[in-house]
């Protein structure tokens, strides 16, 4: 049943990437089909479709359709029906400069990332500077990438008053992670008949990133010792050994009272606290393999969203993740105990693309400056072959704890105690995972 339901949601995806392939996916390449010749060319056709409603497209339709059948006027009256049409649009599209929005302010507010799958709200906030009410307010969404759709109808204001405010919200949905770029939206005022608009406000467009939704990782068994910092690190909650005294600050809400120096506060007369660095954490690495020659590109993506639920995990507890490895990019960041945010993490990986042939030599140059810091090393591995396994016990040699997770289609192997081989199905299902 399962494998039937993955069967189907590839083939929509497929589907949906077909219906889509003579559209630029990126907004460069956007722009350059427009300042092109085909855009200079359909530019016309483009103005007349945004022109009308969306029940003047309908009826539009229906005009080109009883064109070609009533050419022949002697044999059918169904000209007598173009000539309605005809009349009806085009009274509609004359009435068109009336209709203006005004001296309306139109600003856009969205998310800065969303996760795939998680609806997405988009908010048009409007504000009528105008002498007088405007009615009959709707808004026209941008052609979205294949990855993405409308999950409620388009928004209507029927009245906006003078000297009012008002928000229209736009609900979207994206399924493919990346950066995305989203054409303007267009507000625009219904002609009386409602087969056209008036002329077009357009918004800013808007980017943001479609990060990977976190795997539940409610468990993680790793070697959780601590290693020595030279120079230690400040600003990091202090609940660990051997603090250092950084220096003295201003008293912020939620400090701790033990923590503030009477003699300071004497002197400045306000509060002040003692800032600590302290010499000892729990750090971590975590590696991503992206090399799908050994799996598919769906083990990857639930290989990522596996990484960003790792990461998440760890950031709750004591330690820090100071590594993110993506195939042969390493990206050094510092999440956990105040320090950073998980978002950092999920924005590297919302654009990691498939990688190179994994070479286990080279990664292990790239990590050994950074070995001697780590406690220990979470591998996220697309297979099990002789070179994966030999990266991870050569990383082991090296005195730091390595845990191993395989992204698998769920067939049962005997491997190393520190080795999980993992269904990709439990990560999509977002079901608690313990490894």
């Amino acid at each position: 049943m399962r494998a039937r339901a993955a069967a189907r949601e590839d083939a929509r995806v497929t589907l949906a990437r077909l219906n889509h392939i003579l559209i630029p996916s990126t907004k460069t390449g956007r722009d350059r089909y427009r300042r092109g010749l085909l855009g200079a060319l359909g530019r016309p056709l483009a103005r007349t479709y945004l022109a009308l409603s969306a029940e003047g497209r309908v009826l539009m339709a229906f005009w080109l359709l009883f064109s070609a059948a009533g050419v022949e006027v002697r044999a059918t009256q169904i000209y007598l029906l173009w000539s309605g049409l005809t009349a009806a649009l085009v009274a509609s599209l004359l009435l068109r400069p009336l209709f203006r929005l005004g001296r309306t302010a139109v600003t856009v507010e969205h998310p800065d990332r969303v996760a795939v799958g998680e609806e997405m709200t988009v908010s048009l906030h409007l504000e009528n500077a105008g002498p007088r009410d405007l009615t009959s307010i709707r808004v026209d969404g941008p052609l979205l990438p294949w990855d993405g759709k409308y999950t409620a109808p388009a928004p209507g204001l029927p009245v906006l008053r003078a000297g009012g405010r008002a928000t229209m919200q736009v609900k979207l949905r994206f399924i493919e992670r990346g950066e995305h770029h989203l054409d303007p939206f267009h507000l625009v005022r219904v002609v009386p008949l409602g087969l056209s608009v008036g002329p077009t406000e357009r918004t800013p467009g808007i980017r943001f990133l479609v990060v990977p939704r976190p795997a539940r990782v409610e468990r993680l068994d790793v070697p959780m010792s601590l290693r020595y910092q030279p120079g230690g690190v400040a600003l990091a909650s202090q609940t660990g050994e051997a603090r250092e005294l950084a220096g003295l600050r201003p008293y912020r809400p939620g400090d701790p009272v033990r923590d503030l120096c009477p003699r300071a506060w004497a002197r400045r007369g306000v509060p002040v606290v003692r800032e600590y660095q302290e010499e000892y954490f729990t750090r971590f690495g975590v590696v991503l393999d992206t090399d799908v020659g050994a799996a598919s590109r769906r083990h990857l993506e639930a290989a990522i969203q596996l990484a960003a639920g790792v990461i998440t995990h760890l950031a709750r507890t004591e330690a820090l993740v100071d590594l993110l490895v993506v195939g042969d990019d390493l990206h050094r960041m510092t999440v956990g105990r105040n320090l950073g945010f998980v978002e950092q993490a999920l924005d590297l990986l919302a654009v990691v693309r498939p990688g190179g042939t994994f070479e286990g030599p080279r990664l292990l140059s790239t990590l050994a400056e950074h070995l001697e810091r780590l406690s220990a090393v979470v591998f996220i591995s697309l297979g099990d072959d002789p070179e994966r396994l030999a990266f991870a016990q050569r990383v082991r040699a090296q005195g730091v704890g390595v845990r191993t997770l395989i992204m698998d289609a769920g067939e049962q192997r005997m491997l190393a105690p520190d080795t999980v081989l993992l269904p990709v199905g439990p990560v999509e299902r977002q079901e608690a995972l313990t490894l």
